[in-house]
C-alpha cells in the first residue's frame, strides 16, 4: 500500500493524467487509479472530490451533468487547456524528483 501522503502529493497529476486521456466521472476514475496502481492507491470519494472541485475552481478541469439512456446523471470531467499545461509542470517536476530518487537508490553505500 503506497502511504496517505505520497498519495495525496501524486493526486493532482494522476487526476490531470487520466482526464487527459479523456472525459470521466468519478467512480471511474477512481477505479482507473486503482487497476494503475494495482490496487496499491486507494482513493475514496471523499478523498476525490475535494479534489476535482478546486481542480475545477482553478481551471483546469469542468465539468457537465450527462444523462445516459435510463441511467442517473452522472458528472463527468474534462481537462481544459490550462490543466493540460498544469500538468505538463507536474510531469517535470514528477520527473526531476524522481531523477533525483533514482540517483540516490543507485548510488554504492559511502564505505569509510
Amino acid at each position: 500500500m503506497i502511504s496517505k501522503n505520497l498519495t495525496a502529493a501524486s493526486t493532482k497529476p494522476i487526476i490531470l493524467g487520466i482526464l487527459q486521456q479523456g472525459n470521466s466521472y468519478g467512480y471511474l476514475i477512481i477505479k482507473k487509479i486503482k487497476e494503475l496502481s494495482g490496487g496499491k492507491m486507494k482513493y475514496s470519494d471523499g478523498m476525490l472530490y475535494p479534489v476535482l472541485h478546486k481542480l475545477e475552481k482553478d481551471g483546469m478541469i469542468v465539468s457537465n451533468w450527462v444523462m445516459a439512456n435510463e441511467t442517473r446523471p452522472r458528472k463527468y470531467y474534462e481537462i481544459t487547456d490550462l490543466g493540460k499545461e498544469a500538468l505538463l509542470i507536474e510531469k517535470e517536476q514528477w520527473s526531476q524528483i524522481n531523477s533525483v530518487l533514482n540517483e540516490l537508490w543507485g548510488m554504492s553505500p559511502n564505505k569509510n
